[in-house]
């Protein structure tokens, strides 16, 4: 059943409190007929007179990302592009500076692929790609378009292998969503992209969505053989399913949820006890828990929730 309102938890965000009183974040439903497929829009703006370094624990999920960047002084025009991100593998750090905006597609984990189906979603995996790249038809001509910001290599209308205007993208397409200020409007320009590529039928990547979700709200699967047994489909055919519809493994998946949930309670601002919830989360011991979770954000969960408690 496609959700009614918007998710609003700030799971997967690290230091969330530190994040929103610096930006502005909404989240928005997409039109009812593209709900089964995401999970949500999300709009972000800023004005900071400091740099601000963000950082996500992403879920198992594909973005597609609009933005926009410019100094705070307007000194120099500010740059706008698109990019298709696959699921994030590790912690997602961005520098956020001056002036920006972006706006977010969140799919829901199997509810890309009926958008680009020419290729499994396990191709855009750990990857951030420019949307023509995915999405050929929003590509520039050879004169127009403005570049992806991807990096102090990238040229204006010549990509990485020197095609010229492989990493442009139409004005048209960044316009119609980077440009209006009211959310309403900035949302109908994402439905209207969406609505005009897709989304093709697919029983799989269907069924894909559904074991994900069952993952996301039953605790009691904490292991694939678990998962295998409630789905009816074997551990192999359980891999092949995730690659191709949700860009990474059933063990992943169940992994990332857990690593949310622990991540989540150290910003509850009462430090759990650490055995209790790694045996609740289906970890084998303490130490597993402590060892996922410091090795995705770089520091234990104590000193994470140490970090939070300091003024």
């Amino acid at each position: 059943m496609p959700d009614s309102a918007p998710r609003r938890d700030t799971r997967g965000i690290v230091a969330p409190a530190e994040l929103l009183s610096r930006v502005r974040f909404r989240r928005h439903l997409p039109a009812p007929e593209l709900r089964p497929y995401l999970e949500h829009y999300w709009l972000l703006d800023w004005a900071l007179p400091e740099p601000y370094v963000s950082r996500v624990v992403p879920h198992p999920s594909v973005n597609l990302v609009f933005q926009r960047y410019g100094p705070l002084d307007g000194s120099s025009p500010a740059r706008s592009g698109a990019e298709v991100s696959g699921v994030g593998l590790g912690l997602f750090t961005k520098r956020l500076e001056g002036v920006g905006r972006v706006c977010g597609v969140q799919f829901r984990p199997g509810g890309f692929r009926p958008f680009a189906p020419a290729r499994p979603v396990s191709d855009w995996t750990g990857r951030r790609v420019p949307l023509p790249e995915v999405f050929p038809d929003t590509k520039a001509a050879f004169t127009g378009g403005a570049l992806i910001d991807a990096g102090p290599d990238a040229h204006l209308g010549t990509g990485p292998d020197g095609d010229p205007g492989s990493r442009a993208v139409d004005e048209a397409v960044l316009s119609a969503v980077l440009s209006p200020d009211a959310d309403h409007a900035r949302v109908a320009a994402l439905d209207a992209f969406l609505l005009a590529r897709g989304p093709a039928p697919d029983p799989a990547a269907a069924q894909a969505r559904e074991l994900v979700e069952l993952v996301r709200t039953d605790r009691t699967v904490r292991r694939v053989d678990r998962l295998s047994r409630l789905s009816g489909l074997s551990a192999r055919s359980l891999q092949r399913l995730f690659a191709a519809h949700v860009g990474v493994g059933p063990k992943w998946v169940i992994l990332r949820y857990r690593l949310h949930e622990a991540l989540e309670r150290a910003e509850s601002g009462t430090a759990p006890e650490w055995a209790d919830l790694a045996a609740e989360l289906g970890y084998s011991d303490q130490a597993h828990l402590v060892r996922d979770f410091t090795a995705t954000l770089g520091l234990s969960p104590t000193a994470y929730a140490r970090e939070l408690s300091v003024p």
